[in-house]
């Protein structure tokens, strides 16, 4: 895959500084959009923007995540607000879907094609003079030459998802976006896409990536955008997303020798709030981590515990979802 070229600046996008859910360098970005079905509100007055690397988008089902990929395609109209990629409106220049790849969530193959079919009529739609030589290009970027001449009907559904990303990234897009390209993989077939997707996004493509998958999204993004009921709910980076919450106590699991004299010193201290006990298995619930960090080793030198772990249960980009649509 070839670098894309530098986008266009795009107009009212604040610093990253300002909003962690505007990127730095934006090749896409929605202004205040919104999606309306009838009375429904699928997707609430969101800003947000995208830029080369892979960012995450987040959300349980029905947070409005397909619909404002939909709008971000170019494939629906919002009722409010706009959408631009790589400066143009796609609804009003549809020359910009040359630098676009889009991976429905749906199905969307031909059974009757084999895999190098499908993905070579995709070439051709865009206009290449040599079709099968994009498309072995493409195969080979999710591993699928092997199997590249055998009917769409007989894949396995991750064999589809492959072929799908292939067709999708056949015309080197700029800017791919992907719903949920990891259902039905196994964790090989996941392997494969997580690598096509961070050499895309290394050569300096935008990747968009929904997945409900978090610890494979985890490999694959450090920025993430989450969406709860419609709304953004959250921005940037996992860890900083966690520090944020600062009503919700950490969770910090320690595993000492003997456990009991140390809980019991622990919960006298000012960064402790709770102390659960198991075996040789302390979990403690803090709002001060560095406190606690430097409070467990010097108390269990003091009373000659042995540690062997010090581990924050909660920094994970799963528990950070958990949290996020608690109560939901």
């Amino acid at each position: 895959m070839t670098a894309p070229p530098p986008p266009p600046p795009l107009a009212n996008i604040p610093p990253p500084a300002a909003n962690p859910a505007y990127a730095a360098n934006p090749t896409i970005a929605a202004d205040s959009v919104s999606k309306f079905f009838g009375q429904k509100v699928a997707v609430s007055s969101v800003s947000v923007s995208f830029g080369p690397g892979i960012t995450g988008l987040l959300g349980p089902n029905g947070a409005g995540k397909t619909t404002l990929l939909r709008m971000l395609s170019g494939m629906l109209v919002p009722s409010e607000g706009s959408v631009t990629v790589l400066g143009r409106d796609p609804r009003q220049e549809h020359e910009v879907y040359r630098d676009v790849g889009l991976v429905p969530e749906e199905a969307s193959i031909y059974p009757s094609m084999t895999g190098r079919e499908y993905v070579e009529y995709a070439a051709t739609l865009a206009g290449f003079t040599k079709p099968r030589l994009a498309a072995s290009r493409a195969l080979g970027e999710v591993a699928l030459e092997a199997d590249a001449d055998r009917s769409l009907g007989g894949y396995s559904k991750g064999m589809r998802q492959r072929a799908k990303v292939a067709a999708a990234l056949v015309h080197e897009p700029t800017v791919l976006i992907l719903d949920e390209p990891l259902n039905g993989t196994d964790p090989v077939q996941r392997a494969h896409l997580i690598t096509a997707f961070k050499r895309l996004a290394d050569s300096g493509h935008t990747v968009i990536v929904s997945s409900h998958v978090l610890q494979e999204v985890e490999r694959m993004v450090t920025r993430v955008i989450a969406m709860v009921d419609g709304r953004l709910a959250a921005a940037g980076d996992i860890h900083a997303i966690r520090r944020a919450m600062s009503d919700i106590p950490y969770r910090v699991t320690v595993t000492a020798e003997p456990a009991r004299a140390l809980a019991r010193e622990l919960m006298g201290e000012v960064a402790v709030d709770g102390v659960t006990i198991e075996g040789n298995s302390l979990s403690i619930q803090t709002n001060d981590l560095v406190g606690l960090g430097t409070a467990v080793p010097s108390l269990a030198q003091r009373l000659g515990v042995h540690l062997t772990s010090f581990s924050p249960d909660d920094e994970s980009l799963e528990s950070v979802f958990r949290y996020l649509v608690a109560g939901r």
